[in-house]
C-alpha cells in the first residue's frame, strides 16, 4: 500500500518552522532590549531611517490618519515596484547565464549586511549592556565573523549547521533593521508585498515564476538566499515510492522538485542487508555469464520477476544508485529526501510583523506568532497536495495582520477590563 503524502510532514514542518521561531525570537528580543533604550542605530524618534520603503513620504506623528495612510500606500507601491524592477533585472542575469556575477553580487550583498547592518546592532548591543570592547577587536571580530558568514553560506564543504545559523542571522540582522520603519508604513508594506509574492509566483508572466521554471529546466540551483533543511526518512510500505518531499521553497516560491529528489532516494529494506543484496546479484551474475558467455554482463538488475539487460549507455543514474524495492516491495522502507528550503525574504518578513508587534505588547506577539506557524503549516500542506509553485507569504502575513489587530483592537482591552476588574486572574 502507497504512503501518505502527510506522512513525513510532521519532520519537514518542524525542520522549517523551527528556524523560523528562533529568527522571530531573536529579532522580537533585539526590538524590546534596543529600543526603549532608544540605542538602536539610526534611533528611529527623531528621524526614520531613510531606506526604499519610505523614499515618497517620510511619516510623523502629527500626521493625519488620512495623511498616513496615503503615504503609507505611496511608499509600499514605490517599493513593489523597485522590487519588481530588480527581480526582472536577476531573471534577465540569469536567463544569459550571468550566473558568476550574481553569485559574486550575493556574496557582496552578505558580506556588507554582516559588517554593516549586524555591525551597527554589534555595537548597539555594546553600548546597551557596558562591555569592555576597544575598537581593534571590536573590528578584527567583525571582520571575521563577516567573512566566516560569507563562507559558510557559499561554500561547499561547510557543515549543514553552520550555514543554517549563518542564514537565520542574515534573516535577523534584515528584519531587525526593517522594524525601524514607521508603523503605517510596515504594515502597508507586509500586505503590499504578500500582494506582491502571489501574483509573482501564480501570474503567467510573473518574475519568481519565471526564474523557478528556469532553475528547473536548467537543474541549477537559485540565485537567491535560501535555508536548506536537514534531508528527512521517510516511511513508506509496498516499495511503491513515494513523492512526498515538499520541494522547495524560495524567496516565498515553491519549486517542485520533489519527484526529482526522491527518485535520488537511496532505498533501504528493513530486512536485507543492502550490501548483501548487492553481493548476491553479482554472484547470480556470474553464475549465468557461465551459462551464456556470449551474453553482456547486466550492468543493474530490474525489479521485475525476469532478470533484465540494463545498457551501461542507456542506464539512469537513479537505477544505478537504487533500484525500486530489490525483495518484491513487500517490506516497508526508508527513504532519504533532501530536505525543503525556505526563501529568506520570508523569514525576513515573518520576523519584521513579529517585531512591530513587539512594539505593542507581548499578547499580539503571542497572537502574530501562532498566526504566522498557522499560515506556513497551511502553506507546506497545499504544496504537498497542490504539487505547484506556491507563495509562502499571503496565507501567514494575511493571518498575522488580521491577529494582530484583532488582539490590539478587541482582545486586549477585554483582558485588561476583566484583569483589571478582578474577573479574570
Amino acid at each position: 500500500m502507497e504512503g501518505s503524502i502527510l506522512d513525513s510532514l510532521g519532520k519537514e514542518l518542524i525542520g522549517v518552522m523551527s528556524p523560523v521561531s528562533i529568527c522571530m525570537l531573536l529579532v522580537v528580543l533585539l526590538v524590546s532590549i534596543l529600543s526603549p533604550s532608544s540605542s538602536f542605530p539610526s534611533s528611529p524618534t527623531p528621524t526614520p531611517i531613510v531606506t526604499a520603503a519610505n523614499l515618497v513620504y517620510s511619516e510623523n506623528p502629527s500626521d493625519s490618519t488620512t495623511q498616513k495612510f496615503e503615504g503609507a500606500l505611496l511608499n509600499a507601491a514605490v517599493f513593489i515596484v523597485l522590487i519588481a524592477v530588480v527581480t526582472f533585472i536577476l531573471v534577465l542575469l540569469y536567463y544569459y547565464n550571468f550566473t558568476n556575477f550574481l553569485k559574486h553580487y550575493m556574496r557582496l550583498s552578505a558580506f556588507l549586511i554582516l559588517t554593516t547592518m549586524g555591525g551597527a546592532i554589534f555595537l548597539s548591543l555594546i553600548s546597551h549592556f557596558s562591555l569592555p570592547f576597544d575598537a581593534p577587536t571590536c573590528f578584527l571580530s567583525l571582520f571575521n565573523f563577516s567573512v566566516l558568514g560569507v563562507v559558510s553560506v557559499f561554500g561547499r564543504g561547510v557543515p549543514i549547521i553552520i550555514t543554517q545559523t549563518y542564514t537565520v542571522i542574515l534573516g535577523i540582522i534584515t528584519a531587525a533593521w526593517f522594524t525601524q520603519l514607521p508603523e503605517w508604513t510596515t504594515w502597508g508594506l507586509l500586505v503590499a508585498l504578500a500582494l506582491y509574492d502571489l501574483v509573482a509566483v501564480l501570474a503567467p508572466g510573473g518574475p519568481l515564476k519565471i526564474l523557478v521554471e528556469l532553475s528547473q529546466s536548467r537543474d541549477d540551483d537559485l540565485p537567491a538566499l535560501v535555508y536548506e533543511a536537514r534531508p528527512t526518512v521517510s516511511t513508506s510500505s509496498g516499495g511503491g515510492r513515494r513523492n512526498g518531499g515538499l520541494g522547495l521553497l524560495v524567496g516565498g516560491v515553491s519549486d517542485n522538485s520533489s519527484v526529482e529528489l526522491q527518485n535520488l532516494a537511496t532505498t533501504i529494506g528493513n530486512h536485507s542487508n543492502e550490501e548483501i543484496a548487492v553481493d548476491d546479484e553479482r554472484e547470480r551474475m556470474r553464475n549465468e555469464r557461465s551459462d551464456d558467455q556470449g551474453e553482456t554482463i547486466p550492468l543493474v538488475v530490474a525489479n521485475s520477476s525476469e532478470i533484465g539487460v540494463v545498457d551501461e549507455e542507456r542506464s539512469p543514474l537513479v537505477e544505478m544508485v537504487a533500484g525500486e524495492g530489490r525483495d518484491g516491495g513487500d517490506g516497508n522502507e526508508e527513504a532519504m529526501t533532501a530536505g525543503i528550503k525556505l526563501g529568506l525574504g520570508d523569514f525576513v518578513f515573518y520576523s519584521v510583523l513579529v517585531g512591530r508587534a513587539a512594539m505593542y505588547d507581548l499578547m499580539t506577539v503571542y497572537a502574530c506568532y501562532l498566526a504566522i506557524i498557522s499560515g506556513l503549516a497551511c502553506t507546506l500542506i497545499l504544496l504537498s497536495v497542490c504539487r505547484r509553485a506556491l507563495p509562502a507569504l499571503p496565507i501567514s502575513i494575511a493571518l498575522g495582520v488580521i491577529f494582530y489587530f484583532l488582539t490590539r483592537l478587541l482582545m486586549e482591552p477585554f483582558v485588561v477590563q476583566t484583569s483589571t476588574n478582578l474577573m479574570m486572574f
